[in-house]
């Protein structure tokens, strides 16, 4: 990791936080044996990384569409069906990983997308 000493808060957030390894943890549903993890180097590929889970999810659904088609909405939807996704991101203050919950992760995909849309 670099060391920024000049910038502002919230250009210190970003680095802190997108730029942070990121532990993406899923569990379709309630059975044991659909746990997975998936690692990215940081948060934002992690955001990436969820969007590719879903779609993965609807190449599997629809496998003779050529050109699928999703909202924000479709997104959230997919996160809520699960039985958890969680996200582990390493805090470079605390030297550890800090846990985050669906909703967290719901709005930071949002934050994401709506960034990328820009």
């Amino acid at each position: 990791y670099q060391r920024r000493v000049h910038g502002t808060l919230s250009e210190c957030l970003f680095f802190f936080v997108f730029m942070s390894h990121s532990i993406l943890l899923v569990q379709a549903t309630s059975h044991p044996a659909t746990k997975a993890y998936h690692d990215f180097d940081t948060l934002s590929l992690a955001l990436d990384g969820v969007c590719r889970l879903f779609e993965v999810e609807l190449k599997r659904k629809y496998p003779n569409q050529r050109d699928i088609t999703y909202d924000i909405t479709d997104l959230l939807a997919f996160i809520d069906g699960h039985h958890d996704m969680s996200c582990l991101v390493f805090g470079n203050d605390l030297q550890a990983y800090r846990p985050y919950g669906r909703e967290w992760l719901k709005e930071r995909v949002y934050q994401h997308l709506r960034k990328q849309a820009m």
